[in-house]
């Protein structure tokens, strides 16, 4: 898919107008309805017994209730700037709204998250807390707690929650590594504010790149999230964490069948710095990238595309103190091979200022290596 045919996306914190209507438009099937008929043909199964699953189809309610008591729902207050909020909405919109344009107004949203330590580290989505002037974290067992920001990481969309609580259930924190694509997943969040829904699907794509989002490999499923599940466990067969759900591709701001994933090994990495420092520093080599495409390939006398190109190199950046060039192609970072262009900036990204990083690069129409040491991601090039 071409950058032009790209869709928006959207990062989901569900304020609570919306959600009313969201209930105000949604259809029910009330209970009084009569059942349908149940055939002779069909074996009847005993109260309290579970239904038999069809051969072949994984079970679900085990992940379920092996996870349930980890995973919590997050309701957020945040104080928002009347004029702040409407940036952006034509004037002639903008005279429906009858506050001042420096008027102050609480935004309420819900999100989800989940324990990671039991002394109450919670992990979460940056877009669910950020702002907040107070948090009410909800468990399965429905306590409620209040919850205190740690950190906040934008880059990453990851955010590390606080509560005052001893010997709480936690998750099992699997690998990425380990994810296949095709491989069965489940989510639970707060969809809406409906506490503790699970859905289930398929990992579509591992590694994916999106725009603006250049420091997350996400990890994208047809898993069902909608607002309200941000910040919420994606968990493999086996009951492990593999990602933190984040934002859908969508042409109407619900879910069409197309979500991502935060990987858990980025997410934890985010958190450990946020635990240790309230903040996170990233590595910066200091160049633009491009794909490479076959034609781009031959010209290099590339048997294959694959790698960055490197497009540019900042002046004074540790690429250009280390003598990388235009033109250069990095095949492997780390001994870990660039297959994507994509696949680099978040490696770069995860290894701290200081590093030194062992580059094996295309150039001239041979292999050369190159040893860089990384400073640290400035704010200007964050930005970007």
């Amino acid at each position: 898919m071409s950058r032009s045919e790209k869709l928006p996306v959207v990062p989901f914190a569900l304020g609570a107008v919306v959600a009313a209507a969201m209930f105000a438009l949604g259809s029910f099937t009330h209970a009084w309805m009569s059942p349908p008929a149940i055939s002779a043909a069909v074996p009847v199964v005993a109260a309290g017994a579970p239904a038999p699953l069809p051969a072949g189809l994984p079970d679900f309610t085990r992940l379920v209730q092996q996870n349930a008591a980890a995973v919590v729902n997050l309701s957020v207050k945040r104080t928002m700037n009347h004029g702040a909020a409407l940036a952006g909405v034509p004037d002639i919109l903008q005279r429906f709204f009858r506050l001042p344009p420096d008027a102050d107004f609480e935004q309420t949203g819900v999100g989800s998250g989940f324990v990671i330590e039991a002394d109450g580290y919670i992990l979460t989505n940056a877009h669910v807390v950020d702002g907040a002037n107070e948090i009410s974290v909800k468990f399965s067992d429905k306590r409620e707690l209040p919850g205190k920001v740690v950190g906040v990481d934008p880059l990453s969309d990851i955010a590390l929650v606080k509560v005052d609580a001893k010997q709480l259930a936690t998750v099992q924190v699997g690998r990425v590594e380990t994810l296949q694509v095709g491989q069965w997943v489940l989510a639970i969040g707060s969809p809406f504010g409906f506490e503790q829904s699970a859905s289930q699907g398929i990992v579509s794509a591992l590694g994916r790149s999106l725009p603006g989002d250049a420091y997350v490999p996400f990890v994208q499923t047809d898993v069902p999230i909608n607002p309200g599940n941000s910040g919420g466990p994606l968990i493999d067969l086996a009951g492990r964490v593999v990602g933190v759900n984040s934002q859908i591709y969508s042409r109407d701001g619900g879910y069409q069948g197309v979500s991502f994933a935060i990987p858990i090994d980025v997410a934890m990495q985010v958190a450990a710095q946020l635990k240790a420092n309230g903040r996170v520093e990233r590595g910066w080599l200091g160049i633009g990238i491009q794909p490479l495409t076959a034609e781009l390939a031959a010209s290099f006398k590339l048997d294959q595309p694959v790698g960055a190109l490197v497009a540019s190199v900042a002046p004074k950046s540790p690429a250009a103190t280390a003598g990388l060039r235009p033109g250069d192609v990095i095949l492997r970072y780390d001994g870990k091979p660039i297959v994507e262009a994509g696949d680099l900036p978040p490696r770069v990204a995860a290894s701290l200022p200081g590093h030194a990083s062992a580059l094996e690069l295309w150039r001239d129409g041979r292999k050369l290596d190159m040893n860089v040491t990384l400073a640290a991601l400035p704010q200007q090039a964050a930005a970007r």
